[in-house]
């Protein structure tokens, strides 16, 4: 069974929405503009890694998908979270032996993959949490 959705979003849903939300516009913005504008954005990037820098932009549509299913309150809300923070680590093991390795990339990109996985686990382990509540109380 896989349980049904309580009838109220708590109040972590919604702080986690609008962090979402947020977090993805700022990296669309700030991953599009390296990735697409050949100008101060991608010089001052530095030694970016490109798979670390696709697989961001491109969550970044995922995190507003999330934060919409977040504050909608939806079991795919939930879910999605869960998946993004596990993606999100293994692109930052894939990181790690990148750097192991010898490749070039940027300190800021290790500060800001730290930060992502932290952000994510977070909101992951409410959600993980919600759902076992949820498969619980049936």
């Amino acid at each position: 069974m896989m349980g049904h959705m309580p009838d109220k979003r708590p109040l972590w849903a919604s702080i986690a929405a609008v962090v979402a939300v947020v977090f993805g516009a700022m990296t669309l913005y700030s991953g599009g503009s390296v990735l697409f504008v050949d100008g101060e954005a991608r010089a001052a990037a530095g030694n970016y890694v490109p798979f670390v820098l696709w697989f961001n932009f491109i969550a970044g549509f995922a995190y507003i998908l999330t934060g919409i299913g977040l504050f909608l309150w939806r079991l795919w809300g939930l879910l999605l979270a869960v998946s993004l923070a596990a993606v999100t680590l293994l692109v930052f093991a894939a990181f790690g032996l990148h750097i192991m390795i010898g490749g070039a990339y940027e300190t800021r990109t290790l500060g800001a993959m730290t930060l992502r996985s932290v952000v994510w686990l977070v909101i992951a382990g409410f959600a993980a949490n919600t759902w076992k509540n949820m498969q619980k109380n049936g």
